[in-house]
């Protein structure tokens, strides 16, 4: 099944990594997280990539262009007929790789609509290029398939952000986590879609998550597939740290290769 990755944001929280390239290509342990999100999906098969630029969308077009050049031994022959050997292999070379212009402020909703002219088949998967999960691709789109829905969203449940306060009056008695009951299942992306939902997508000013979200919901098109293990978003430097420090120190939890 194909993938399609949005990959055109601004990225202005993470503008310390973002000003000189598009939030999908800042590094995780010396990768793009745009390579681990594809690893992920090509881990249960899915090799297939749509990726909707925007945002410097040339360094992700660089950046595939000159993949074996960056990543093999090479010898190169010289003269009038030159020639280039690549003596390793790696586990991308079965990967097919559609680099789409979306255009510099079209929202999410219109790059997705400009990704379906690519789209072949019925059904496609999606997702943001900013987050990092070991949720099972395979076991959402068999959800998808049994409810028959146009859309399912991989719902997560965050650990509160904040902690909480135990108090007497006015004094703490104890600080901890944000109580567990109080959390609430959010959007966590990695979609399965029908390519009907281009119905509900207008133009390029279309927010996905918006009126498009709004309408599935209310004609009872959406279904939400629960996923309670690990998920992270990368918005702030502080998350981009915490993700690579999980990678360096061989506790990355999204490896699933």
């Amino acid at each position: 099944m194909q993938v399609v990755i949005l990959c055109g944001g601004l990225g202005t929280r993470l503008r310390e990594e973002t000003e000189y390239r598009p939030k999908p290509m800042v590094p995780i342990g010396g990768r793009p997280i745009l390579w681990h999100i594809m690893k992920t999906y090509a881990h249960h098969g899915h090799n297939e990539f749509i990726l909707c630029l925007g945002y410097k969308g040339e360094v992700i077009k660089d950046y595939f262009r000159n993949y074996n050049w960056n990543t093999s031994d090479v010898t190169l022959t010289l003269g009038q007929n030159p020639q280039i050997d690549y003596h390793n292999s790696h586990g991308e070379e079965d990967w097919k790789v559609t680099l789409l212009d979306t255009g510099q402020s079209t929202q999410t909703g219109g790059r997705l609509k400009r990704a379906l002219e690519y789209v072949n088949g019925d059904k496609f998967l999606a997702t943001y290029g900013d987050g990092v999960t070991n949720s099972n691709i395979n076991a959402s789109i068999d959800f998808h398939e049994q409810h028959g829905a146009l859309a399912t969203i991989t719902a997560i449940n965050p650990p509160g952000r904040f902690g909480a306060l135990e108090l007497d009056g006015d004094a703490v008695t104890a600080f901890k986590e944000k109580p567990e009951k109080e959390r609430a299942y959010i959007n966590g992306g990695f979609f399965v879609f029908d390519r009907k939902v281009g119905d509900y997508l207008t133009d390029d000013n279309c927010v996905l998550e918006q009126e498009p979200m709004r309408e599935l919901a209310a004609a009872n098109q959406i279904r939400a597939y629960k996923h309670d293990g690990f998920w992270q978003c990368m918005d702030t430097f502080r998350e981009h740290q915490m993700l690579d420090g999980m990678w360096d120190n061989g506790t990355a939890p999204w490896k699933v290769w």
